[in-house]
């Protein structure tokens, strides 16, 4: 311990030390202001302003992300969100009117949101400035102060947020950790108000454990094997186009709401597939490695772990479209396999990469059975043009979120939350619903001290009994006849 001490490693003595710092910081109530979250709210739109360039760069540093999709979903989303925070943050902090009941009369009530404390977000690296700052975005606007863990394995993403925030941030109340597991073990050892964690599920049962010792309340957004089930009856160019944007075009499938497989009917496979074919050409061209629009593996390890589930005995002889590999770039190339068994690793687990199988079924309501018979998905598409398919689909399949005849665009979309359930997370956030997932809805009755009935207090006698659940009951006429003797007690 004393040698970690003298190498400055953040270990669990200085994790406290940050939350008491930090503790310290929002009971002198200064977090609570709409002050200092609008001037916080706004100085991180100026930093992401300032620093676009930074990001974009740090994005092809750590993933060889193209330039678009990093503006995109780093760069416009992350402004986007903070806009509408700063737009929206003093209707947000407005108390909610709420009516009251007879039984409290004279009164009014109220629903008001005030900040949890000290918050704790742990972010991912597939999208890292997005996931990371569209959190602290929402826990800023609750008045909360906050500690930002980012992922070390996008590691220029994480020293540039660490540069950031420190500059552009009131660091009294809002910390960037960097490091990796024995960093977020001595972080998850702390005692903390709320904590979000984007990743895995291995990862999230870890989490949620440690704040059970707490009993500190998650937010998990974990992902799982979010599946595309697409019919015959639909525009197949555009299905096509739409279904490698929501896959390849989509970091290159490392997103938690990437298709990661396809659900089609058994005659219609072959001609969805040439459909894929061809647009994946016209996308990346003949060779796909040398595009510059398709990003890389975030790491050797998991340029390992696609290798092995591509190497499964299983799948030998069901690929279609057999992708290049080089080890050297971390890149492998748009791979589709047909029919994949159910027991294959590709099929038990969220691929998270280039690899689309695609199952095939008889009839295209036999895919809500497969949908089912796995862990409910952050994400669920349908491809259709049937609109009772559509229904089926919306009341039958139970997914964190859901769209029609596209992919990805329901979390971009102002108004919707963004969560998962069952194995595939909980809690949600984006907009409004981040404003709420940092706040404690407090309920407040107001009273005055006119109207104090006798009936509530001792002694109770039987004509009080009788007028309480008359009142209670709502029966305005009962009261009346038993106040001027008409009624039987």
């Amino acid at each position: 311990m004393e040698e970690a001490k003298e190498k400055g490693v953040f270990n669990e003595e200085k994790a406290c030390l940050v939350v008491k710092e930090l503790r310290k910081s929002f009971d002198s109530g200064k977090t609570r202001s709409y002050k200092w979250r609008i001037s916080q709210l706004e100085a991180m739109a100026k930093m992401i302003e300032e620093r676009e360039k930074d990001i974009i760069e740090a994005v092809d540093k750590d993933l060889s992300k193209p330039q678009l999709e990093a503006y995109i979903a780093e760069v416009s989303q992350t402004k986007s969100s903070c806009s509408e925070a700063i737009k929206a943050l003093h209707q947000w902090m407005k108390p909610t009117k709420v009516k009251t009941a007879i039984t409290t009369y004279p009164s009014s009530a109220e629903i008001v949101s005030e900040p949890l404390g000290v918050v704790l977000i742990i972010s991912t690296w597939n999208f890292p400035f997005l996931l990371s700052l569209d959190p602290v975005i929402g826990a800023i606007a609750a008045g909360n102060a906050v500690v930002l863990k980012p992922s070390e394995v996008a590691p220029a993403s994480s020293a540039l947020l660490a540069d950031m925030l420190t500059k552009y941030l009131d660091n009294s109340a809002v910390r960037v950790i960097e490091g990796g597991a024995p960093q977020t073990t001595a972080l998850l050892e702390q005692k903390w108000d709320k904590i979000l964690y984007t990743g895995n599920a291995r990862v999230g049962r870890i989490v949620m454990a440690a704040a059970t010792k707490h009993l500190t309340p998650v937010i998990l957004e974990l992902g799982g094997k979010c599946p595309a089930l697409v019919d015959s009856n639909l525009n197949l160019q555009v299905a096509a186009r739409r279904l490698i944007a929501g896959k390849w075009a989509c970091n290159n499938g490392q997103a938690c709401i990437s298709v990661d497989y396809i659900i089609t009917l058994k005659h219609f496979a072959p001609t969805l597939i040439n459909a894929l074919k061809e647009e994946l050409e016209q996308f990346f061209g003949k060779d796909p490695m040398k595009s510059k629009d398709m990003s890389r593996i975030v790491s050797s390890s998991h340029f390992s772990r696609l290798l092995k589930l591509l190497n499964d005995d299983k799948i030998s002889d069901k690929i279609v479209l057999e992708g290049q590999k080089d080890e050297d770039q971390l890149k492998i190339a748009p791979t589709i396999i047909l029919d994949a068994p159910d027991d294959s690793l590709v099929m038990q687990e969220e691929i998270f990469g280039p690899i689309m199988p695609i199952i095939t079924v008889d009839k295209i309501e036999d895919g809500f059975d497969i949908i089912k018979s796995k862990p409910k998905p952050l994400a669920a598409y349908l491809f259709t043009n049937n609109e009772d398919l559509k229904k089926s689909f919306v009341e039958n399949i139970s997914s964190g979120g859901m769209l029609i005849n596209d992919t990805v665009l329901q979390v971009v979309t102002p108004g919707l939350p963004f969560g998962g359930v069952g194995e595939s997370g909980m809690g949600s956030y984006h907009g409004k619903f981040s404003f709420d997932e940092f706040s404690h809805k407090k309920g407040v009755l107001y009273r005055s001290f006119k109207g104090d009935s006798s009936m509530r207090y001792p002694p109770y006698t039987p004509k009080k009994q009788s007028l309480v659940k008359a009142l209670i009951n709502g029966n305005i006429f009962h009261m009346i006849l038993i106040l001027i003797g008409c009624s039987k007690l």
